[in-house]
């Protein structure tokens, strides 16, 4: 019996263990060292008594099987066609780049990012708008002393196009898409603009287009190219990440509906 505790309790400790990675990868900025550690300890908890471990058993083989579906057939590409809003561009008073995320330790923008920008970018280039808008994030989230998006966006734009650059308006001490949405709002009345090119992610752009309306301000949504995986699903890996993307839709929509402040 005892012998027989000590093997559920490692077992434990290995589905935690398991767990614990996958919610490091879906988790992004929202699973802490703290978190990880936990889910292990709480794992080998489970496993040290026989209905928590059946539990555990079950449930975990349930999320492997669910997880297995999404990494062997393409199931996942209506789910993402359904998150996103692609209409076609207008002239307009400006182009709104959403904000993505920065690499704090090597400084640099996250490829969605990068995506954001350069779609933006090409909107100008072809008339569009002659105004690009670029966020500075809040500090909520990450380190203090992690370099704002908004510079090494507009370091960016400088190096591609340099005195020939779109003029740069900056939304400051933004948090979630919520907070550039009011941004730009108070933007559109205090301008006079009619009229905004809203540029984000594909699976993104639905939900953040829903969000600038409700804030009263009239969009036309362009997404952006997805840099983070083929949207046709053909790999398992892009099927793997095209998961996470839509774990995160799915749990900020949870959260908005819950009464909190939905993500970026």
């Amino acid at each position: 019996m005892i012998g027989e505790r000590w093997r559920n309790v490692a077992g434990g400790v290995a589905v935690g263990a398991g767990l614990a990675v996958l919610a490091a990868f879906l988790g992004e900025v929202r699973a802490p060292a703290g978190l990880l550690l936990g889910l292990i300890v709480a794992g080998g908890v489970a496993g040290a008594f026989r209905p928590s471990w059946l539990a555990l058993s079950v449930g975990s083989g349930v999320l492997a099987v669910l997880i297995a579906a999404c990494l062997v057939t393409p199931i996942l590409r209506g789910p993402l066609q359904a998150l996103t809003l692609s209409e076609s561009p207008m002239k307009a008073d400006a182009i709104v780049a959403l904000g993505a995320g920065v690499h704090c330790g090597s400084r640099e923008l996250e490829a969605s990012a990068v995506a954001r920008l350069t779609g933006a970018l090409a909107l100008w280039r072809a008339g569009y708008a002659p105004i690009v808008t670029v966020s500075e994030q809040s500090g909520l989230i990450g380190p203090r002393d992690c370099p704002k998006m908004s510079v090494l966006e507009t370091e960016l734009t400088r190096a591609l196009y340099g005195t020939g650059s779109p003029t740069l308006v900056t939304l400051k001490n933004v948090t979630t898409t919520r907070d550039e949405a009011a941004r730009v709002r108070d933007l559109a009345r205090a301008r006079g603009w009619t009229w905004v090119l809203l540029v984000t992610s594909p699976s993104h752009s639905r939900r953040a287009a829903a969000l600038f309306r409700s804030q009263g301000v009239t969009v036309v949504s362009v997404p952006a190219q997805e840099w983070r995986f083929d949207q046709a699903l053909t790999q398992p890996s892009d099927r793997l990440v095209a998961l996470r993307v839509l774990l995160y839709e799915g749990l900020s929509r949870v959260k908005a509906a819950l009464g909190g402040t939905p993500e970026r």
